[in-house]
């Protein structure tokens, strides 16, 4: 009987310890419901994109789309990524043979990363919101918060990234589409003349949490109307 009770009083430290867990994980839940507010702002440059099996998320001016999945094991690429035209890169000196293998595909630009091979089931009809979550769910060290920029954001690897404003009442950058200019760079692009992108120093944490600033290529919009 006595080693029931330890076992159960074991049991109930670790239920509570994991929801414990899920209750704090203040990042992913309160990106959930900034992501959201983006989605409904942006009216319909949210679109489903069946070419990638996902949805897609255009910029204003629809330089670039912010990409992800809404079935792992359904997805032939990438499942979050960023697409553009390589055009204002050509423009600015690149050699497009430089590129890393895989980084240009006709026309377009597209950097990102796979999650997984998962078969995703939805409770109800998949929504591009409901596939978000399942990032947050599945795959939640992909989840970043910028603290410099107040955004939360998706990591698409090498140094890719989409965000967007924790408060869009706040923050006059309400989605920012982010690229590692370095392999540009190393292609021959002049990073000062890359129409549309601005070239910057951005202030971010190091694997030890330390405060370094690194170089990218930002687009970042201001949304209209935003409440």
């Amino acid at each position: 009987m006595k080693k029931k009770l330890i076992l159960m009083a074991v049991s109930l430290t670790a239920i509570l310890s994991f929801a414990a867990c899920k209750k704090t994980d203040v990042v992913g839940d309160a990106s959930i419901t900034s992501f959201e507010k983006v989605l409904n702002q942006v009216g319909d440059k949210v679109s489903e994109d069946t070419t990638n099996g996902g949805y897609s998320l255009s910029a204003p001016d629809g330089s670039v789309r912010f990409i992800w999945s809404k079935d792992y094991s359904q997805s032939s690429g990438y499942d979050v990524m960023l697409e553009l035209p390589v055009f204002p890169f050509i423009d600015a000196g690149l050699d497009t043979s430089k590129l890393p293998e895989g980084m240009l595909d006709g026309e377009k630009i597209i950097v990102g990363k796979s999650l997984g091979d998962n078969t995703i089931t939805y409770e109800g009809d998949a929504t591009p919101l409901a596939a978000y979550e399942q990032i947050v769910t599945l795959y939640r060290d992909s989840i970043k918060y910028h603290a410099a920029l107040d955004h939360y954001g998706v990591d698409l690897g090498g140094g890719n990234m989409f965000e967007w404003a924790k408060d869009m009442t706040k923050n006059d950058k309400d989605i920012v589409y982010v690229l590692n200019p370095q392999p540009f760079i190393d292609a021959g692009v002049d990073p000062s003349k890359v129409a549309g992108w601005v070239f910057a120093k951005v202030e971010t944490m190091d694997e030890n949490g330390k405060k370094i600033e690194v170089d990218k290529f930002l687009k970042p919009f201001e949304l209209d109307g935003k409440q």
